[in-house]
């Protein structure tokens, strides 16, 4: 018997009914993503591009700001951020994906607890507390320093390679969380498949492992070089201005220490900062929707 019209046209009210739900579920979030970062960005762009006329106080949209931030001292900064967190992230992620790598290959559910636990813990550690901790330790008049006569071999806590090191304490715990998971998702399979085929550990993990796990790798490298690229109160704590950093540059300009008509230069340099983390993103989204499938 032929439905009736009163219940064909009910079905599409239904199907619409079920949808409206799931839509409005996720306007609160997308509201909060407007708030939070949608108008702060929009604001950043806006204010990047505004000159100001130090003879009669108008602003007009310009490029001044940004080219000022590309060069000099600025220029310098930017480019010594950029090392240092690709440092941080290459010595960091390769790391961070060995000890993972020895966590999970060990089996020991207590080892794996004690180690991710310990990492949840030092890769949230930083700031001030973390330059302190180092300073007592390894600065000038720290207490492996005196002890060990590192000050008369050279060494000094207070240069890029200094910074590199307190970095990495907080950079690698973070590349354990990271990995782990992924390790994790490597299937016993595909090794016992290697292994029949007469395949080494060498080749499995050159041809089967290593690109299986490069998307999170680089996933993982790109949130170390991210932390590292944004980090501010250690390095301020730490060495100030004897390592040119954009972050501190940054500070300096928001503290008022820029020319008369320059006053917008902070956020010049911190639309270079995104700019730098959104060309860092578009290396990684590829590869990370390429090698998707496997780990699904």
């Amino acid at each position: 018997m032929p439905s009736s019209p009163k219940h064909a046209s009910g079905r599409p009210t239904q199907k619409a009914a079920k949808k409206a739900p799931a839509w409005l579920a996720a306007l609160p979030l997308l509201v909060f993503l407007a708030l939070a970062f949608g108008i702060p960005a929009i604001a950043v762009l806006v204010s990047a591009f505004s000159v100001k006329d130090p003879a009669t106080g108008t602003s007009h949209l310009g490029l001044d700001n940004m080219t000022d931030s590309l060069q000099g001292a600025y220029r310098t900064a930017l480019w010594s951020s950029v090392k240092l967190s690709a440092v941080v992230a290459v010595v960091g992620g390769v790391l961070g994906t060995i000890l993972a790598q020895a966590v999970v290959a060990s089996r020991s559910t207590m080892l794996r607890e004690a180690v991710l636990t310990a990492s949840g813990v030092l890769a949230n550690f930083g700031g001030v507390p973390l330059a302190f901790a180092w300073i007592a330790t390894l600065g000038n008049a720290g207490l492996l320093t005196t002890t060990l006569g590192l000050g008369d071999a050279g060494w000094s806590l207070y240069t890029f390679w200094g910074l590199v090191i307190v970095y990495l304490y907080f950079a690698i715990p973070l590349m354990v969380l990271v990995m782990t998971p992924a390790l994790d998702g490597l299937r016993p399979q595909w090794q016992e498949a290697a292994a029949s085929s007469g395949a080494t550990g060498w080749q499995y993990w050159r041809h089967v492992g290593v690109p299986v796990l490069t998307p999170a790798l680089i996933g993982g490298m790109v949130l170390l070089f991210g932390g590292a690229f944004a980090a501010y109160a250690t390095a301020a704590a730490m060495v100030g201005a004897t390592v040119p950093l954009v972050t501190l540059q940054i500070a300096d300009a928001l503290s008022g220490n820029v020319l008369v008509g320059h006053e917008n230069l902070a956020l010049a340099l911190s639309l270079d900062m995104v700019i730098v983390a959104a060309l860092v993103m578009a290396v990684y989204l590829p590869l990370r929707k390429r090698s998707s499938r496997w780990l699904d």
